[in-house]
């Protein structure tokens, strides 16, 4: 494993392994057992679930905690807060991990996470709880983006697929837990509950880690590029503030998101222009020469924002439309799971056994198309067995593709450049759904106040002035329009309504943009996939397949054979 991983490091001391046997795996005989593979996924798992949890474990826990510091028109930045960290810090997180060592690295993001939970769950107003959030946001990029790639360290591409269930499974349940764990404090607890929740779970990651992780020590000079970083981390802040702010708390035409748009536009261009000369680039241009490397971060990006947009208000509508709890609402998302699962472990099963990755971004991208297609067809008295047949529709179009973009990036790059490649699908997956969330959030919003009138009497909407303003914060209050059912079931009726068919306009809008990442999906190539994770050579020249990178477009993976590439499309000149 030394020799197989190594590059310009020294190795740690490593655990004992056993022998391999007739039936050991390539992942087994390189320096891991199957057990000891499992177990150092058990940590990696830990602490990426605390990443994906946080993100939906709060949403339940908003109004009670604006209710407690009457900060109402803050409530947005508890979220945004994290969202801008996490999006900005994770290509940080990523090259860090390739200069300086992915096990130090991770740990480092689980202490910041840590420390970041239990100063939010003390947090004594809204602003101290934002700071905090922020802080938190920062860590959580580390854990995910340096999860993967160090499981990219540990497994061979080849073998990886065998394990890829697990990865969905994190995301799967987080985002079932996280509804669930949040309805359950704020009834039961208290929303503090809701962070301070983390600090076992990451203490146990903590602890795992350090016992079962062993990988290589860098041991090279290294140059951090900060203004490279600061660009990124300013240019990024720019867009996603402006997806936030416009539409709630500035027109979309206004002079504001407009000018944080070309704020945003004209930093992230100047971000570029320093990676191309910078000696240590946070994510270096010319990764993007690799077709693969290109085509994934589209469809991580283009897919985050009709996925990630569309998930985000499934719950609200089963809590206003069909009048369930938070924790219900929670439990209704199981055929997402299930999907999820179900296709994660069967295409990973699939590529080990085979080798074969293609057409699986196809299949998933349309399965996710689909299902979107389907939710857009919601009313206000759908039966919830609908309602979740469309749900596990998306999920099995999720479930085969997600994890297979990460590996098919991690299998194409050099191992010295695993973790800045790895982290950038992350990245774009997750600048995709922060931008859709906002954007169809705002496509709601004004879906909402388009059909209002066509189904409430006008006096109901204008009477005494207040009765509109009234009518908005209903559509907001899951509890308040369960009461509203009872002493006005008329006026009940004809929210819903609304809220269901703006909701349906919501997802037809996500449509056409998840078609796109079907188009995207059309020019993945296949390559074969490493069997070995020692650093790959190009086969035709011999030199080190950092140096292919800087050439031209294929992979540092060693090329395909015809069997292998099939029917594939050669690489798009437009997707360079």
């Amino acid at each position: 494993m030394a020799r197989n991983l190594r590059t310009d490091t020294e190795p740690e001391e490593r655990p004992l392994m056993s022998s391999p046997t007739s039936t050991a795996t390539q992942a087994e005989t390189e320096g891991f057992t199957h057990r000891q593979i499992l177990m150092i996924m058990s940590g990696l798992m830990l602490g990426m679930f605390l990443a994906a949890l946080d993100q939906t474990i709060v949403a339940t826990a908003l109004p009670t905690i604006v209710g407690d510091f009457h900060r109402s028109d803050l409530l947005s930045w508890v979220i945004t807060a994290y969202l801008l960290a996490s999006t900005a810090s994770t290509p940080l997180w990523g090259k860090a991990g390739d200069l300086y060592g992915r096990k130090r690295v991770f740990q480092l993001a689980i202490v910041v996470f840590l420390v970041a939970s239990a100063l939010c769950g003390a947090s004594q107003n809204m602003f101290e709880l934002i700071a905090f959030r922020g802080l938190q946001g920062v860590g959580g990029g580390g854990l995910l983006s340096l999860a993967f790639a160090i499981i990219g360290d540990v497994i061979p591409p080849r073998e990886r697929g065998r394990y890829q269930g697990y990865f969905g499974a994190v995301f799967g349940v987080s985002s079932v837990v996280g509804p669930l764990a949040g309805g359950f404090a704020v009834d039961n607890l208290s929303w503090r509950y809701i962070f301070y929740v983390n600090l076992p779970l990451g203490i146990v990651a903590l602890i795992v880690t350090n016992r079962v992780l062993r990988l290589p020590v860098r041991k090279r000079e290294v140059k951090i590029d900060w203004l490279g970083a600061l660009l990124l981390v300013a240019g990024v802040s720019c867009i996603l503030l402006a997806t936030q702010l416009g539409g709630e708390n500035y027109p979309w035409g206004s002079w504001q998101i407009i000018g944080l748009f070309a704020l945003g536009a004209l930093v992230i261009a100047g971000f570029v222009l320093r990676e191309a000369k910078a000696p240590e680039p946070i994510l270096p241009l010319a990764l993007f020469r690799i077709q693969i490397f290109s085509v994934s971060n589209i469809i991580a990006f283009v897919s985050g924002i009709a996925m990630f947009g569309a998930l985000a208000f499934l719950p609200q509508y089963l809590q206003l439309v069909h009048g369930v709890s938070a924790t219900i609402s929670g439990l209704l998302l199981l055929p997402l799971l299930v999907g999820l699962l179900s296709m994660s472990i069967s295409s990973g099963l699939y590529i080990s056994r085979t080798g074969r990755y293609r057409w699986f971004p196809l299949a998933g991208t349309t399965g996710v198309t689909i299902g979107l297609v389907l939710l857009s067809r919601l009313g206000a008295h759908t039966s919830l067995l609908v309602v979740s047949l469309d749900i596990l529709v998306f999920g099995l179009g999720l479930g085969l593709f997600m994890q297979v973009l990460t590996l098919v990036v991690q299998n194409a790059v050099p191992m010295t450049q695993m973790g800045v490649a790895t982290s950038s699908v992350t990245f774009f997956r997750s600048m995709g759904g922060a931008i859709g969330a906002s954007a169809l959030g705002a496509v709601l919003t004004a879906g909402i106040a388009a059909e209002l009138p066509r189904f409430l009497p006008r006096a109901a909407l204008a009477g005494g002035g207040n009765s509109g303003s009234k009518v908005a914060q209903l559509v907001q209050s899951p509890a308040a329009l369960d009461a509203l059912k009872r002493t006005n079931p008329a006026l009940h009726e004809g929210i819903i309504q609304a809220y269901s068919h703006a909701i349906d306009r919501m997802f037809i809008a996500a449509v056409p943009v998840s078609l796109l990442s079907v188009i995207a999906a059309l020019f993945i190539r296949q390559v074969k996939l490493r069997t070995s994770n020692a650093v790959p050579r190009t086969p035709a020249d011999g030199v080190p397949a950092g140096a292919a990178v800087a050439g031209s477009a294929p992979s540092a993976a060693p090329a395909p054979s015809a069997e292998e590439t099939g029917s594939a499309p050669p690489a798009p000149g437009g997707m360079h």
